[in-house]
């Protein structure tokens, strides 16, 4: 991802919403760089799964990707970068994350895509990069908020 990206984007389909994830998420990390912590929140629906699972296509998953709205946590071994996909809609209390063994994940080499990251308040990393999703009239509007670091 560069600056020169826009900073919101219009999606009118599934397969729109999964290509902008892999073109924006979808370029493996340098060698040894830092964990990246990627949040996505947004409304039920608004495509936040959707852009993950495009991500991590983009990255090498090969088989079904599903949001782990039930699992609350997938991991995928993937040629380039280990990624941790959370969901945590169904969270009650963020206390719950502690048996999920996150600080395991939380090195070089990992790449995290957070969906619903406020249910997980004071019980995460901060993000690096921030999207912003939301169901528009003709399609899902999907918002860069924040970058935190330079991503590579």
């Amino acid at each position: 991802m560069t600056d020169a990206e826009p900073h919101t984007w219009l999606t009118h389909s599934g397969e729109e919403t999964e290509a902008l994830g892999a073109r924006l998420l979808g370029t493996p990390p340098e060698s040894g760089a830092p964990c990246r912590v990627v949040s996505l929140s947004g409304e039920l629906g608004a495509g936040k799964s959707t852009f993950a699972r495009g991500a991590l296509r983009a990255l090498g998953a090969s088989g079904p990707i599903k949001s782990p709205s039930y699992t609350l946590l997938e991991t995928y071994e993937l040629p380039a970068v280990h990624a941790v996909h959370l969901d945590l809609y169904r969270l009650i209390d963020p206390s719950e994350l502690e048996h999920l063994g996150l600080a395991d994940y939380h090195r070089p080499g990992f790449l995290w895509l957070i969906e619903w990251p406020e249910r997980g308040a004071g019980r995460l990393p901060a993000p690096d990069l921030r999207f912003q999703f939301s169901i528009a009239e003709n399609g899902h509007r999907i918002e860069r908020i924040e970058t935190f670091k330079t991503l590579k």
